[in-house]
């Protein structure tokens, strides 16, 4: 475990017992709970408590605010009603979600028209019911960059609940969260389970890097279809406080941007890097970029580690080689975000986006495939739009047969100075293979990730098979297997 990082099973106990407690305090607040709820709740309470974790009055605390009365309701409507919230928060991983977003339909014409016009993410105001409970004078706005390519052509035509979200309870009213979580981002996936992308995520978690919790859900839009998804946490002041020991600044690397230096003014990094955590400073980022691509090659050999955490860079580098993640920080979409550590002075990079993880390709944008059947449910055996069946050669997008690692960068890579000069160097190039046969040591070779996967495709099978039937949920398994084999 690196030092700069909290512990994420103790993280992944202490959201649970929150939760718990937030859950029965949401309900005794209702008068709805009864003795089943309470039971659910006590258990995982106990649960999280057996496994080494004492939440005490922190727990409690943070609770209160998760079910603090901020318009939500608990059947769906403003009124209120006889249904309960179930469950111990969004990213309990271990069952389907319910998502359904309503808002109105000009306000979403003017959404798609601001982002065909000028590729602007403007936010409208929706409604937000999470299992069953219901968050008034939410917001929600488009998410992603190539999953929205679709977007710009066929506009309004496109279905809500295909397209990529970010959601926030506490865009208007401040504190309102669901059992803690007051924004989540609603990922696209060219497979149809995104269980590459959990995959990904549980290991990065367990190869000690900063990651962030995952869950399936049901989603729907304005009563359209459901759709099955994957939510994640967004990356904000909550995730770092949670993920960090120390304060700190976070910058998300920009798609259209790249890690040059582009001098000491900060407009000329505006549409390069965004500043997400804390008061306004990019005077951290621009002195490690200087670094990065001014110093002669004996200096950043030398001094890197003044800069950034160097080990926690070559286990990166190393993680998202293995799960044959192209998409990374030299990809085609500089998916990365810089974590500026105030007490040491390092930055640390924080990997995102990973639903083209363990082989997957885009297609169509890179959002969730089709439907072949009804009610969104593809013919028994029928591989999904982009994947072929295992053991053929993809077309357009989905799992590559058998997957497997390659190249850094991978196609269409952008140059990252920080990744080649880190590269370039014998002593750190080999601080990356060191990694990745640790990493294969520990997360494959071990039986972690087959065991990681058969219980997220367990729950699929079991609790949406109306959006995914198991033939498909199978294939995917399959091909992610053959992916993490080679």
């Amino acid at each position: 475990m690196h030092p700069t990082f909290k512990t994420p099973a103790g993280i992944r106990r202490l959201r649970t017992v929150v939760g718990a407690v937030a859950l029965t305090l949401a309900l005794a607040a209702c008068g709805t709970a009864g003795a089943g709820d309470a039971d659910r709740a006590a258990a995982a309470s106990s649960t999280a408590a057996e496994s080494g974790t004492a939440a005490g009055s922190t727990a409690a605390g943070g609770a209160a605010e998760g079910a603090s009365a901020t318009g939500a309701t608990s059947d769906g409507s403003a009124g209120g009603g006889s249904e309960t919230a179930t469950g111990a928060g969004l990213f309990d991983d271990g069952t389907v979600h319910t998502v359904a977003i309503s808002y109105d339909e000009a306000d979403y014409a003017e959404l798609v028209a601001a982002y065909q016009g000028s590729a602007e993410k403007i936010w409208i105001e929706a409604t937000v019911t999470i299992d069953g409970v219901t968050y008034e004078q939410a917001a929600i706005r488009l998410k992603g960059n190539s999953s929205l390519f679709g977007l710009r052509d066929s506009g309004t035509d496109t279905e809500a609940q295909t397209l990529p979200w970010l959601v926030r309870l506490d865009k208007e009213i401040e504190g309102q969260s669901h059992l803690g979580v007051s924004a989540f981002v609603v990922r696209s996936n060219s497979s149809e389970t995104a269980l590459n992308e959990a995959l990904a995520l549980e290991l990065l978690e367990a190869a000690g890097l900063a990651s962030e919790s995952s869950a399936s859900i049901r989603l729907t839009l304005n009563g359209s279809a459901e759709e099955l998804r994957l939510v994640v946490e967004h990356l904000d002041e909550d995730w770092e406080e949670a993920n960090f020991a120390a304060d700190g600044l976070l910058y998300k690397a920009e798609s259209e941007g790249d890690y040059s230096y582009r001098g000491d003014d900060p407009a000329a990094y505006e549409d390069v890097f965004d500043q997400e955590t804390g008061e306004e400073d990019l005077t951290p980022l621009i002195e490690f970029l200087d670094f990065v691509n001014n110093s002669d090659d004996a200096t950043f050999a030398a001094e890197l580690d003044r800069y950034l955490d160097v080990e926690a860079f070559a286990t990166y580098l190393a993680f998202e080689e293995l799960i044959d993640n192209f998409d990374d920080i030299d990809g085609p979409g500089n998916n990365s975000y810089l974590r500026y550590d105030a007490e040491t002075g390092r930055m640390t990079v924080v990997a995102w986006d990973h639903n083209l993880a363990f082989g997957v390709r885009n297609v169509n944008g890179g959002g969730p495939g089709g439907a072949g059947g009804p009610g969104g449910q593809r013919p028994t055996g029928q591989a999904p739009v982009g994947q072929a069946p295992v053991g053929q050669a993809p077309v357009g997008g989905g799992f590559p047969t058998g997957g497997g690692p390659g190249a850094m960068g991978g196609p269409n890579a952008k140059s990252n100075p920080l990744v080649e000069r880190f590269l370039a160097d014998d002593t750190f190039a080999g601080l990356v293979t060191r990694a990745k046969a640790d990493l294969q040591a520990e997360l494959f070779d071990s039986g972690l990730a087959d065991e990681l996967l058969a219980e997220r495709a367990a729950v699929l099978t079991d609790e949406a098979a109306d959006l995914v039937d198991a033939a498909t949920v199978a294939a995917e398994v399959a091909a992610i297997t053959a992916s993490i084999a080679t």
